[in-house]
C-alpha cells in the first residue's frame, strides 16, 4: 500500500522528500515545500496550455483570416519552441518543467498552419505540417547531439525576443491588435512569469531560465498594447 501511495504522489514529490514527509514527518522543510509548489504549479501550467492558444485558433478560424498576427513573429516562435521542447525531452528534465512545450508547439503549429491556409494555399498549409512533424521526430529521437540541442535553445533566446517584438511592431504599426485574443496573451503572460520559477526549482537551467524571463517581458509588452489600442480596435470593428 506504502508503494502505491509512494509511486501515486511521485509525481509531485521527490523520493528525498518523500521521506522528508512522510518518515521523518517534518511538512515544514522549506526546501521540500519549494520543490512542491515548483512541481505542482509545473503541472498546473502543463494542464493550462492544453487550452491556451485555443482562443487564438477559433478567432483565426472563425474570421477565416490571419490578419494582423506577424507570420514571421509565429515562426519564430514555433522555432523556439520545437528548440525548447527538443531539448529538455533529451536532458530528461522533468516533465512538469517542460510539459507545456508539447501543447503549446501543437497549437503554434496549428496558427501556422491556419495562416499559411488563409493566405497561400491548403498544399502549402499541408507540406508545413508534414516538416514540422519530421523535424520534431528528428531533434527528439536522441539522432541530434545534446551540444547542436544546447545552440538551438540558446539560440532560442534572440529568436523568441525577435519573435514577440515583430508582433509589437505589427500592432503598433497598425495601431492595433488585430485577430490577437486576449485570453491567450494573457495565459501565455502568467505562463511565461510561473515558468520562470519553477526553472529555478525544477532544472537550474541559466538558459531555460533566461529564456522564460525574457518571454515574460515580451508577453507583457503585448499584453500592454491590448489596452493601448482597446479603443482603436473598437472603432474599427
Amino acid at each position: 500500500m506504502e508503494d502505491l501511495f509512494k509511486s501515486a504522489t511521485s509525481v509531485l514529490i521527490t523520493p528525498k522528500c518523500y521521506d522528508v514527509f512522510f518518515k521523518d514527518w517534518n511538512f515544514l522543510n522549506e526546501e521540500c515545500l519549494k520543490s512542491l509548489l515548483s512541481r505542482g504549479l509545473g503541472l498546473g501550467i502543463v494542464a493550462g496550455s492544453l487550452l491556451v492558444k485555443l482562443p487564438q485558433i477559433v478567432k483565426i478560424y472563425s474570421e477565416k483570416s490571419a490578419e494582423g498576427i506577424s507570420f514571421w513573429g509565429v515562426l519564430c516562435e514555433l522555432f523556439a519552441i520545437i528548440a525548447n521542447t527538443a531539448y529538455s525531452f533529451v536532458n530528461r528534465f522533468p516533465f512538469s518543467a517542460w510539459g507545456d512545450a508539447i501543447f503549446l508547439l501543437i497549437q503554434t503549429a496549428a496558427i501556422m498552419t491556419l495562416q499559411l491556409a488563409y493566405t497561400m494555399s491548403t498544399g502549402v498549409a499541408t507540406g508545413f505540417v508534414g516538416v514540422t512533424a519530421l523535424v520534431v521526430y528528428i531533434l527528439m529521437s536522441g539522432l541530434v547531439p545534446l551540444s547542436i540541442l544546447w545552440y538551438m535553445q540558446a539560440a532560442c533566446i534572440p529568436l523568441m525576443l525577435a519573435g514577440k517584438l515583430l508582433q509589437a511592431f505589427t500592432n503598433y504599426k497598425n495601431h492595433s491588435v488585430g485577430q490577437l485574443s486576449l485570453a491567450t496573451c494573457l495565459l501565455l503572460f502568467l505562463g511565461s512569469v510561473a515558468r520562470v520559477f519553477t526553472s529555478v526549482h525544477e532544472t537550474g537551467d541559466s538558459i531555460l531560465i533566461l529564456t522564460y524571463a525574457l518571454a515574460s517581458l515580451a508577453n507583457g509588452i503585448i499584453l500592454s498594447q491590448f489596452y493601448l489600442y482597446w479603443d482603436m480596435d473598437k472603432k474599427i470593428k
